[in-house]
């Protein structure tokens, strides 16, 4: 029997404190309601929960960009059913000016409402905005270059690929003065348009290209959906190849998604009188108001094709919203699983570990009196 060490104590005190160690460890997961509280519980799953929490707070946050960016649709789309109101009601005037039973009076009076008409679709575009920023201006259209400074890229759909292209262009231009105003303008014709591709641009813009001419607008369309518009300017036309670059930049970008990649591009053309073809309509003659109903129909159709794309594009915001929404509850919940405390399970650890840790004090109460005993060999 020895006195100076007790082997018996320190084993038992060990065990104390191991127990003591697990009790203090269970009693955190209970108050925490967290297994993980710290990266030494379990170094893996911390690092997987860590991970997971932060693609959960992201898709938060793209869930509320779908809301916000269905806002602003529904926004665009309220103030272009307004515009697309007033468009009919011009399309209404010009019916009735062309109309053989009219005096110019009539027609005076139908041309000045049309005036305010045009007046008011411009505020409407100038003044539409969602958090101070104008929507219907073309701030949010696909923009566009080429290498000619008499032709502009007005926009394009989201069929059209992007990248550069070479047009083979053929456009003549003839100047027409105006008899009242002496003003001189310039009218343009399409002679002939293909697709060419050489070392810097090996792709073609789209296959069956057509295009059109009104007023100074170059339409081009594909079989493949494509559809781009140039604006023309100048007196002497255009003629050999025209250089092309397309970068879909511009357009409204949706974050919905937490990689740098998940997103949704929005385009939306610019609402103009010029856009639209209307900026020249001329309602108080019979004529000009004959010429000007094929132009106001042109315009409705174009509101329509906008406003449909606004609606396509809010279906597609709606479903992407509802995915994400989807994907934080399944990640929440595999979150759980792998963060929370089970409460029941661990209050049976906790219980067990209460034990122990009694049974261990009481048991190095006993190994502390071992050395005591020596004393009756000394009597």
């Amino acid at each position: 029997m020895r006195i100076n060490s007790n082997g018996t104590a320190v084993i038992t005190g060990n065990y104390l404190t191991r127990a003591e160690n697990m009790l203090s460890n269970s009693s955190k997961k209970l108050s925490s309601g967290y297994k993980i509280n710290n990266a030494s519980d379990n170094p893996s799953g911390y690092a997987l929960s860590s991970k997971m929490k932060a693609q959960i707070k992201s898709l938060e946050k793209a869930c509320d960009n779908t809301d916000t960016a269905t806002d602003f649709i529904i926004t665009a789309d309220g103030a272009l059913q307004e515009v697309h109101e007033i468009i009919q009601r011009m399309n209404e005037l010009a019916v009735k000016g062309a109309n053989g039973t009219m005096t110019d009076e009539d027609r005076f009076a139908i041309n000045e409402e049309a005036k305010q008409l045009s007046k008011e679709i411009e505020r409407i575009a100038a003044d539409t905005n969602f958090n101070d920023s104008n929507i219907l201006d073309g701030n949010y259209e696909f923009r566009g270059y080429t290498d000619n400074a008499d032709v502009k890229v007005l926009g394009y759909n989201q069929e059209t690929k992007i990248g550069d292209f070479l047009l083979a262009l053929d456009v003549s231009a003839s100047a027409v003065t105006d008899p009242d105003t002496g003003e001189v303008s310039y009218e343009y014709t399409l002679n002939s348009i293909a697709t060419k591709t050489d070392a810097s641009a090996p792709n073609e813009l789209c296959v069956g290209i057509e295009g059109e001419i009104k007023d100074d607008v170059l339409t081009i369309t594909g079989k493949d959906g494509t559809k781009l518009t140039l604006g023309l300017s100048g007196s002497t036309g255009i003629s050999g190849d025209l250089a092309l670059t397309l970068e879909r930049k511009g357009a409204m970008r949706v974050q919905v998604g937490d990689h740098e990649g998940d997103v949704i591009e929005m385009n939306i053309p610019e609402i103009s009188l010029k856009k639209m073809g209307i900026d020249k309509i001329d309602l108080s003659t019979e004529q000009g108001s004959k010429d000007a109903i094929e132009s106001i129909q042109n315009a409705l159709d174009y509101t329509s094709a906008v406003r449909s794309q606004l609606g396509a594009y809010q279906n597609r915001l709606e479903h992407a919203g509802a995915s994400l929404d989807v994907t934080v509850e399944s990640l929440n919940s595999s979150y759980s699983t792998l963060t929370d405390t089970d409460m029941a399970e661990e209050m049976t650890e906790y219980t067990r570990l209460q034990v122990l840790s009694q049974a261990a004090t009481s048991m190095l109460a006993q190994a502390n009196e071992f050395p005591q005993q020596v004393l009756q060999l000394l009597q």
